[in-house]
C-alpha cells in the first residue's frame, strides 16, 4: 500500500518510514510531485492537519496523513497554539517567538503548558485522527543546543532538563509527536492485519 506523508521534510519522512510495516510504501509530497504550499488556514491543529491530508487525497488520489503541532500555555489561554511557528510574525523566527512568550509570561505565576500534536489520516475513504500531548513548564532562560522552536525553554513533566538538553533520543520517546505517532502506527498496524 502507498501512503503519503504530507511533508517535504526528509528527516520526518525517514523517522516515520523506520517505524512503518515494510508492506507500506511511504511517499513525501516531493515524491508525488506536489510542489504547492498547502495553506494552513485552520483555527485548530486538527483543522490544519486535515486540510493537508484532504488536499493530497482530493488532488492526487493517495491515502495520506499530515500532522500539526503547537505549544499551548495555560496562562495564555492556550496561546500560541495553532500559530506557534508564526507567533511573533509570518517570518517563523524561533528567537522572536521565544521572546514574545517570555514577554507575555513575565507577570504570570503559572508557567505550565503543553506541546500537542495532531495527526490526521485519510485512508480508504475513512478519516481518523490521533493526538499526543506532553505537559511541562516554561522557563525564562534558554538551555540546551538540540531541538528547535520552543525546545530550549520547555521542561517536560518528570524531567529537570529542557527538550533541547534531553536530545533527540529521549525527546523522540516522550514527545507529543512521539505519542501521536505511536497511536497512529498502532492503528495502521491493526488496519493492515485486517486488510
Amino acid at each position: 500500500m502507498k501512503l503519503v506523508f504530507a511533508t517535504h521534510n526528509t528527516n520526518k519522512l525517514i523517522e516515520v518510514k523506520q517505524l512503518l510495516p515494510s508492506s507500506i510504501e511511504l511517499l513525501s509530497l516531493t515524491d508525488i510531485g506536489c510542489t504547492e504550499d498547502i495553506a494552513e488556514t485552520g483555527d485548530t491543529l486538527h483543522e490544519n492537519a486535515y486540510i493537508k491530508a484532504r488536499y493530497v487525497r482530493d488532488h492526487y488520489g493517495y491515502n495520506c496523513f499530515a500532522d500539526d503541532s503547537g505549544l499551548e500555555i495555560d496562562a495564555l489561554d492556550g496561546a500560541p497554539g495553532v500559530i506557534s511557528a508564526r507567533y511573533a510574525g509570518p517570518q517563523k523566527d524561533n528567537e522572536a517567538n521565544i521572546l514574545k512568550v517570555w514577554n507575555e509570561l513575565k507577570d504570570k505565576t503559572n508557567k505550565a503548558g503543553q506541546f500537542r500534536t495532531v495527526i490526521a489520516l485519510c485512508i480508504n475513504g475513512e478519516e481518523k485522527d490521533f493526538e499526543g500531548i506532553v505537559r511541562g513548564i516554561l522557563i525564562h532562560e534558554k538551555r540546551g543546543e538540540k531541538g528547535f522552536g520552543y525546545d530550549p525553554i520547555f521542561i517536560p513533566e518528570g524531567y529537570s532538563q529542557t527538550f533541547a538538553e534531553l536530545g533527540d533520543t529521549v525527546k523522540n520517546k516522550i514527545s507529543h509527536r512521539a505519542r501521536a505517532t505511536q497511536l497512529f502506527l498502532k492503528y495502521l498496524n491493526q488496519l493492515h492485519t485486517i486488510d
